[in-house]
């Protein structure tokens, strides 16, 4: 089984002292041409602070994200499952699972990244900003991404869930074996709709769940079997989909 988290725009700062990026370090290395030609693009881009402020969608208060990438390749550098913060990551709570938990996470869990693609979660990676919608002068994040994430995705076998965003979806669709996790509410009627303010705790608490399990599911069927015995609901929707609902 594998699960697809989508990254955050925050990051936590900090890292092992006395490391810094190697890409010859990250999972999928078949993925190391498009991260070269992203931290290019990256740091063509950080040369300037009005250039870094149009493309990454940037604050007046946010000129620390701009100093971030003019470090990338030279800050220290700490797991991927640990770097990203936010509502997501908080409710995987990674610093309170055991040693086989960990391990099973590491086994088991793939994050999605805008600037080094597809990386395992212990893959060790700097503090960036680096988003599914920067504007690059002349270039295409999907066009960069979108072929080379969804071949490495194809030679997965086995259950792929996909906790994404439909945005990092395009940027490396999952093929034949996947299914895209939507979370939703259901009124008394049974109608569905989707939740956006809850939509993120609800699947760090699914990733925390399965990794807590330690079970290693082959296919939907037993996912789902699992799940009737567990504090969570999920279905399968009649377009192919895994609703949980909430």
């Amino acid at each position: 089984m594998l699960i697809l988290l989508p990254p955050s725009e925050t990051k936590r700062d900090g890292g092992a002292e006395g490391t810094a990026l190697d890409l010859s370090a990250l999972s999928f290395p078949a993925l190391t041409a498009q991260r070269k030609r992203a931290l290019s693009a990256l740091r063509g881009i950080s040369r300037s602070v009005a250039a870094s402020t149009t493309a990454l969608g940037l604050g007046p208060t946010q000129r620390f994200e701009v100093d971030r990438n003019r470090a990338v390749s030279v800050s220290p550098t700490m797991p991927a499952i640990e770097r990203y913060t936010g509502v997501l990551y908080d409710a995987i709570d990674v610093a309170t699972l055991g040693e086989m938990e960990r391990a099973f996470l590491s086994d088991h869990i793939v994050i999605h990244s805008a600037l080094f693609g597809l990386i395992r979660a212990d893959d060790p990676v700097p503090a960036y900003r680096f988003s599914h919608d920067t504007r690059l002068p002349g270039a295409s994040l999907a066009k960069l991404w979108r072929d080379a994430n969804r071949d490495v995705l194809a030679t997965e076998a086995g259950l792929v869930l996909d906790l994404r965003s439909e945005s990092y979806v395009h940027l490396g669709p999952a093929g034949d074996g996947s299914y895209f996790v939507r979370v939703v509410t259901e009124d008394g009627a049974g109608t569905k709709r989707a939740l956006n303010h809850f939509n993120k705790h609800g699947k760090g608490e699914l990733v925390r769940a399965l990794v807590r399990s330690g079970r290693d599911f082959s296919n939907l069927d037993d996912l789902l079997t699992w799940a009737l015995g567990s504090d969570f609901r999920l279905e399968r929707s009649a377009t192919g989909e895994v609703f949980l609902i909430l």
